[in-house]
């Protein structure tokens, strides 16, 4: 893991985050409003308002991203992670988990949040290695591909 960094947002990783999280959306599905809205507008959709967005760098190269995007008060959602497809495999997505979860707790969050869908399998199953519980499975009502929605609770 050692040549790999981790990194918080900055403008010049900009263009990374949207390319990684289009790739594998529109791979599976389609991308929604909500989607052009955190992606094009990261900057007032999530940094603004308390929210971080992380990256991986190889050599300075943005390979890996997820953001945390607050809900309410001590509660945040995990969105839009994505890992390169040239590097899924290599434990980026647990490297992602451990930067957003340390970075939820010094916040002092109670809670991490998640929508994502079931068809997506290796995502399911790097969330509940890191201890997010299925509390709901079904359609949602802010995107359409979304059909579970899980959480992590957070002990302080």
């Amino acid at each position: 893991m050692s040549k790999f960094q981790v990194t918080t947002y900055a403008p010049e990783y900009h263009e990374a985050y949207v390319e990684l999280n289009t790739e594998w959306i529109k791979k599976y599905f389609r991308v929604e409003e909500m989607d052009l809205k955190q992606l094009n507008q990261a900057q007032e959709c999530i940094l603004d308002i308390g929210g971080e967005i992380f990256f991986i760098l190889d050599q300075g190269k943005a390979v890996a991203t997820c953001a945390m995007v607050p809900h309410g008060e001590k509660s945040y959602e995990l969105a839009k992670m994505a890992v390169s497809p040239l590097y899924r495999g290599q434990g980026l997505g647990d490297v992602l988990m451990e930067a957003a979860i340390s970075w939820a707790r010094e916040k002092q969050a109670q809670e991490i949040t998640l929508l994502s869908n079931t068809v997506l399998s290796p995502a399911i199953t790097l969330y509940k290695k890191h201890g997010f519980e299925t509390t709901h499975l079904g359609p949602h009502p802010d995107y359409e591909r979304c059909n579970i929605e899980m959480k992590l609770k957070l002990v302080l």
